[in-house]
């Protein structure tokens, strides 16, 4: 795993939309680990937030075309996704429509939720813009959240 980290940091902006896009889908990557080191290589924080945030709704949305297709037992079978997972997405999602596809950033159920969002048929549209919104709010908080850290053991330490 480590080489393929090293891979991604080499490819810069490229790299980091590769490392979101593969945790926008079913595939485990921390995406975030690669935006902060991305950023303290240098890397301009605003363009790094962008590829990150278009890479990782683009995954996204690859969950929510899966969901689309619809067969529940390919799902189960070849994504690993757990029933009760899609059970507990599905009971979140219902009534509520595509602006749901917000809360795609949560760990575990995140994509689950896209995935009933395909199933559902739910406004495309809509989803994008409520995933695109999910995410970019949760890149732009890991970012400050690092930074304001770093400060303060900066402050700390001096």
């Amino acid at each position: 795993m480590d080489a393929f980290a090293q891979y991604l940091l080499d490819y810069g902006y490229l790299g980091m939309f590769i490392a979101a896009f593969l945790a926008g889908t079913i595939v485990p990557f921390a995406s975030e680990a690669v935006l902060i080191a991305l950023i303290k290589m240098g890397l301009e924080p605003y363009l790094t937030t962008l590829c990150a945030t278009a890479g990782n709704a683009a995954g996204s949305m690859t969950c929510y075309w899966i969901g689309h297709l619809g067969n529940m037992q390919w799902i189960e079978k070849y994504l690993k996704v757990k029933p009760s997972t899609m059970q507990r997405a599905e009971r979140f999602v219902k009534g509520r429509g595509a602006w749901m596809g917000f809360f795609s950033f949560l760990p575990i159920v995140g994509d689950a939720i896209t995935i009933v969002l395909g199933l559902m048929r739910a406004n495309i549209w809509i989803t994008i813009t409520a995933v695109t919104i999910g995410k970019l709010i949760r890149y732009t908080t890991c970012i400050l959240a690092t930074e304001g850290l770093i400060s303060l053991f900066y402050t700390i330490w001096k």
